[in-house]
């Protein structure tokens, strides 16, 4: 069987995939940035109604690149200590350098942040020159899984990639463009154990004077298919 893991912004998304039966739920907040860290009322529910799925929590203070100034990883160091103290199973990270290159000295300060809950490195990974590099700077680091396209958009196109950096001694979970018609070429062509999607749906604004446009919710429908097709 492969692991899924599924990322979802919200509360109902979480129990949703809960129920679906995900091996892990990735909590984040505003997934069309990208997802953000979320906050506490959000993380002390989700870890209050997920039964079965692990809950790992993404910290990422912004939108936008990953270098992040001396302000800003305080805030990501305080939210990883309140993510672990509030019962997380895992913790999401991910910091670059001025050169496009893991920033070690941060990570590092995450990671002893997060004390004996296992951390993963996100998809800035992807963003690095060389991907396969980064994966033997994060296992060193103490990060002992890796969220990873391949550095490319879509993880088919970077099933390659994705089989070096596994040499790394990392876990790898391929994301990018994860779904239930290709889960299965995925896990083959990457040599994965795992993998991780973001499927959801637009809900449409109710509109009016002053209208502050459409959200998104879990495709429950793409979610399921995508698990069942992992099992299979």
């Amino acid at each position: 069987m492969t692991l899924v893991e599924i990322s979802t912004d919200g509360l109902d998304g979480a129990v949703l995939a809960d129920r679906l039966g995900a091996d892990r739920v990735e909590l984040c907040s505003a997934g069309a940035l990208g997802g953000l860290t979320p906050g506490p009322g959000l993380l002390d529910a989700v870890l209050r109604r997920c039964r079965r799925s692990e809950v790992h929590v993404l910290i990422r203070p912004r939108e936008g690149g990953f270098r992040y100034s001396p302000a800003e990883v305080a805030v990501m160091r305080a939210d990883v200590r309140h993510a672990v103290a509030a019962g997380a199973a895992g913790i999401v990270v991910g910091a670059l350098d001025e050169t496009g290159a893991l920033d070690a000295a941060v990570l590092g300060d995450l990671v002893a942040d997060a004390g004996d809950v296992p951390v993963a490195l996100h998809r800035a990974v992807d963003v690095c020159p060389d991907p396969v590099e980064a994966a033997n700077i994060a296992a060193g680091l103490g990060i002992r899984r890796v969220l990873s396209s391949g550095g490319a958009v879509r993880a088919e196109d970077g099933a390659e990639v994705l089989r070096r950096m596994a040499g790394s001694g990392v876990t790898l979970t391929a994301c990018g463009g994860v779904r239930a018609h290709n889960v299965g070429d995925v896990v083959r062509a990457a040599g994965v154990g795992e993998v991780h999607a973001a499927p959801r749906r637009p809900v449409p604004s109710p509109g009016g004077t002053v209208d502050f446009g459409p959200h998104a919710e879990l495709d429950s429908d793409e979610a399921r298919e995508l698990i069942a097709a992992a099992r299979r």
